[in-house]
């Protein structure tokens, strides 16, 4: 997206505020970050509304991580019919039946440690290179993996509200 107005925007910024809400949430399942989006319409902007969501998302509580977070299932196993939930993780989907189980028993420990799924951006990643990523954070303290997450989301976020803004599902 670039930083002129787009039709995208317009789309987005005529939605009813339910409709609004709604998709926003199949952006992010946390709630104070869809109503900071909310407050701050309309957006003149892609850029603006990606400014709106890097804000919004450094903001959030530990409890609004949260709900952000049981919003994603986990790698290597992406909720039954949903496309997008498939397409993010799409890296998994050629996966030997040995690495599916390698991943299983680190998301295992992995939430065990932090009380949560791991969370990745995973578009574009590889199975190998999701593996790797969980086996190096399951190590982290639980502040650092935080900001992690923090990170993580924001980068899946811009992902899904471009998809968004280019009039396909989030």
């Amino acid at each position: 997206m670039t930083s002129s107005s787009t039709p995208g925007t317009a789309r987005f910024n005529a939605l009813s505020e339910e409709a609004a809400t709604a998709v926003l949430h199949e952006v992010c399942a946390s709630s104070a970050w869809g109503s900071a989006l909310l407050a701050q319409r309309p957006f003149t902007t892609a850029d603006a509304l990606f400014t709106a969501s890097d804000a919004a998302m450094a903001e959030l509580t530990e409890k609004d991580l949260a709900e952000a977070m049981a919003g994603h299932p986990p790698i290597g196993r992406p909720t039954p019919g949903d496309p997008t939930s498939s397409r993010e993780q799409s890296g998994m989907s050629g996966a030997s039946d040995r690495l599916r189980a390698e991943m299983l028993a680190l998301n295992l420990a992995y939430q065990d440690r932090f009380g949560h799924v791991f969370l990745i951006c995973a578009t574009g990643l590889t199975g190998e290179q999701l593996r790797d990523a969980v086996r190096e954070r399951v190590g982290n303290p639980p502040e650092r993996e935080r900001e992690i997450v923090r990170t993580e989301l924001g980068k899946i976020n811009r992902i899904r509200l471009t998809r968004l803004l280019e009039g396909e599902s989030a």
